[in-house]
C-alpha cells in the first residue's frame, strides 16, 4: 500500500511540472495563464483548475482515509499556477508525512469517507475509487493542456523512471 501512496506524490510532482509548462507556454504565447486554468475539454467537463484541486483532494482523501485519520481538506481558492503548485506541495506534504505502518491494516478497515451513503474496505474504496479517480484528473489535466497546444508528452505525463545504475 505505502508503494501505491508513494505513487501519488510522483504523479502530483509530474503535475507541478505539467503547471510550469503551461506557464511558460502562457507567457511565450502572451496570454494570461488564467486562460488555460479555465479550459475544459467539453462544456459539460470542469475547467483545469478543479482537476488540479480534485487530484489533491483524491490523494489526501485516500491518504487519510486508509490510515484512519480525519482528512484535512483545502478550501478551491487557487486562482493562478503558483497557488495550484502550493497546493500540490501541501497535498505532497500531507501524503509524505504517512509512514508505511500507518496504513496497518488498510484493506480490511471499514471505510466511509465523509459524503458518501456507506461504507466499503478499504482495499475496495482505493482499488475501485481512489486509484481511478486519482488518475482521471491527472489524465484530464494532461490532456486539458495537450488541447490547448502546451508542448508535453507522454513522457512529461509518466515523468523520470529511477533507473539502476
Amino acid at each position: 500500500m505505502y508503494a501505491q501512496i508513494t505513487q501519488f506524490k510522483k504523479m502530483l510532482h509530474t503535475l507541478s511540472r505539467l503547471l510550469d509548462k503551461a506557464q511558460q507556454h502562457a507567457e511565450a504565447n502572451n496570454f494570461e495563464p488564467e486562460v488555460l486554468l479555465n479550459s475544459r475539454l467539453s462544456p459539460d467537463m470542469l475547467p483545469l483548475t478543479n482537476q488540479v484541486q480534485m487530484a489533491c483532494d483524491t490523494a489526501v482523501l485516500a491518504t487519510a482515509v486508509l490510515t484512519g485519520e480525519q482528512a484535512t481538506g483545502f478550501e478551491d481558492t487557487e486562482k493562478t499556477i503558483p497557488e495550484l503548485k502550493a497546493r500540490i506541495e501541501k497535498t505532497i506534504g500531507y501524503v509524505a508525512s504517512m509512514k508505511e505502518g500507518d496504513f496497518a491494516g488498510w484493506e480490511e478497515r471499514i471505510v466511509a469517507p465523509k459524503g458518501w451513503a456507506g461504507a466499503l474496505l478499504g482495499k475496495d474504496y482505493f482499488c475501485q475509487h481512489a486509484v481511478p479517480n486519482f488518475y482521471f484528473h491527472m489524465v484530464t489535466a494532461y490532456a486539458i493542456l495537450r488541447h490547448k497546444d502546451v508542448r508535453i508528452g507522454k513522457m512529461d505525463y509518466i515523468g523520470q523512471l529511477p533507473f539502476l545504475r
